[in-house]
């Protein structure tokens, strides 16, 4: 039997990383949408605008500032919003920190703390989300924000790809545990393609140009949207636009083109044309960066939202439109004028004398040829 999840104008949902990018939007999207709202990041004073932002039009939220990296602080935010709203329904694993460097160039310091961002505080917020649906025994979600570099992995940004790469492992196993013991906890992945946030921004650089996406670019509202979905229908993945099913198609599918066109493309579309690299120290790798910017400063085609995303809400209504829409085309094609009708008035050739012998019946073997005609 299905989870049922509560609309979430009735829920309570915990957000990491909401002081900027896809959790700010995020935040702010849930609060309009009747959500009361967790808001979690480093940036202390960045969260306490966005509260007061979120209370001011209406909203319910609180603010708690805590290092995700650090399992204490991950516990004092299930106990905050314990005790603001008596427990959460949505606990979305959303912060995320990158660099950009060659593997052979990122120090094990710098690794390691990344891991402890993108991997572990993955670990420790799924853990707290499980084990306080188990214990209030109603149905809850569990959503984690991926990313395209974790299902294939790219240059440039190494340990980012492997600390993704990880975060997916975990979510599948704990998944499939959580489905065999029949406990009521939806875990939704998220896979975000290239996103038009601060992330750039935020990462810690090791290359001389300052890190940019360049080429095909989703919104974070597109991001948000599809975390919102999963929120109330239970969702094994959502890709974030089709650039992001790509990848994870065809790198399992012929990962050694794929490895020849990363190659091609991802060393130079991962950097801006023009603007040099900031100093390494200028990054959110180990302090709160700038909070309350949902945007960041790409050099690509920033799309307007994710067609993917919108059909992977609704398959069925999709794979009905599109056959009614291949029905159609049919239709028409079948009503356009052949070559024979639009020669109907020409002068017809002189017919044959016509023969009075009955007509030679085909020998078995001449019919038995026939069915092996080339069509």
């Amino acid at each position: 039997m299905p989870l049922s999840l509560k609309p979430l104008s009735e829920q309570v949902i915990v957000i990491t990383g909401a002081s900027s990018g896809i959790g700010l939007v995020t935040a702010r999207m849930a609060a309009r949408r009747g959500a009361k709202v967790v808001a979690v990041a480093r940036n202390e004073d960045a969260l306490r605008q966005l509260v007061a932002e979120l209370r001011r039009a209406g909203g319910q939220a609180i603010a708690v500032r805590a290092d995700v990296g650090r399992e204490r602080d991950m516990q004092r935010v299930a106990g905050a919003a314990i005790e603001a709203f008596g427990g959460f329904d949505t606990w979305v694993n959303n912060a995320g920190v990158s660099i950009f460097g060659r593997c052979e160039d990122v120090t094990i310091p710098d690794m390691r703390r990344m891991f402890d961002t993108n991997f572990w505080g993955t670990v420790y917020g799924s853990r707290l989300a499980v084990a306080h649906f188990k214990q209030r025994g109603r149905p809850g979600a569990l959503i984690n924000v991926g990313s395209i570099f974790g299902d294939r992995a790219n240059p440039v940004q190494s340990t980012y790809s492997a600390s993704k790469h990880a975060q997916h492992g975990w979510t599948e196993s704990l998944r499939m545990e959580l489905e065999k013991e029949k406990a009521a906890v939806s875990v939704t992945l998220i896979h975000p393609g290239r996103i038009d946030t601060p992330y750039n921004e935020h990462a810690r650089s090791y290359i001389p140009q300052q890190p940019a996406h360049r080429g095909m670019i989703y919104p974070p509202e597109a991001v948000a949207e599809a975390i919102l979905f999963a929120a109330e229908h239970p969702k094994r993945d959502m890709f974030v636009g089709s650039q992001a099913k790509f990848g994870a198609v065809m790198g399992a599918l012929a990962p050694r083109l794929m490895d020849k066109l990363m190659e091609l493309m991802m060393f130079h579309s991962q950097r801006s044309k023009s603007r040099p690299s900031r100093s390494r120290e200028d990054n959110a790798l180990y302090r709160a960066g700038y909070g309350l910017h949902e945007r960041g400063t790409h050099e690509g085609w920033i799309r307007s939202r994710s067609y993917y995303v919108k059909a992977s809400k609704y398959p069925t209504l999709t794979i009905a439109a599109l056959l009614g829409l291949g029905g159609a085309l049919r239709a028409l094609g079948a009503k356009a004028p052949t070559k024979a009708t639009t020669r109907r008035h020409e002068p017809q050739a002189r017919s044959a004398p016509v023969s009075t012998r009955p007509p030679r019946v085909p020998s078995s073997q001449a019919m038995e040829g026939s069915t092996h005609a080339p069509v």
